[in-house]
């Protein structure tokens, strides 16, 4: 997993609220075995929309994604996560996501950042009114901000989760931490 710390770029204002997981990746590509390859599925119901804001060129290359309330509600399925990564999205800025969908974005190292909703409000129309204005989400100083300081946000992130986004530790790389004992107790262990 990669560590996460400042996050700066340009967001895309997904002005949807209950964006569930088949949404983000529906259920039919989920035979791959692969994490990655996911991103040119991601959304596909709605991209068939010519007006739908992932494809409006004035959003390519964006590694900010923002959105109403219930980001990622459904099944538990971690593809999701996936996709938004192969997207090339970094953070993803709500007023809120469903419990498994943040799990798993943090055991991706996908960033979940929760802000009231007039927050979000100013987010996206800022993001609508101009595609290349630049926010940037601060994990260790736990702000969003515009990358010319005019407008910033604290958010509230659990320490621990803080601390291994921070140093992109998921539950395998915190595991070979102790690789060094793991060892000496399986060597001390009679065969």
């Amino acid at each position: 997993m990669r560590s996460v710390s400042r996050i700066q770029g340009r967001a895309i204002p997904l002005d949807r609220a209950n964006v569930d997981t088949d949404q983000i990746i529906p259920a039919k590509h989920l035979k791959r075995i692969e994490r990655t390859g996911y991103g040119g599925f991601a959304f596909e119901a709605w991209r068939r929309d010519p007006a739908f804001v992932l494809n409006d060129p004035a959003y390519q290359g964006a590694n900010i994604m923002l959105t109403r309330a219930n980001f990622g509600s459904g099944s538990s399925r971690e593809h999701a996560v996936w996709a938004l990564l192969d997207l090339g999205i970094e953070a993803v800025v709500g007023v809120s996501f469903a419990d498994i969908f943040k799990s798993n974005a943090f055991q991706g190292g996908l960033l979940t950042v929760e802000l009231p909703e007039p927050n979000i409000d100013h987010l996206m129309g800022l993001a609508a009114e101009s595609p290349d204005v630049e926010l940037v989400v601060d994990l260790p100083a736990q702000t969003v901000s515009t990358a010319d300081e005019t407008w910033a946000r604290s958010f509230h992130i659990d320490p621990y989760r803080k601390y291994r986004l921070e140093h992109g530790l998921d539950d395998v790389t915190m595991t070979l931490e102790y690789l060094p004992d793991i060892e000496a107790f399986e060597s001390g262990r009679a065969g």
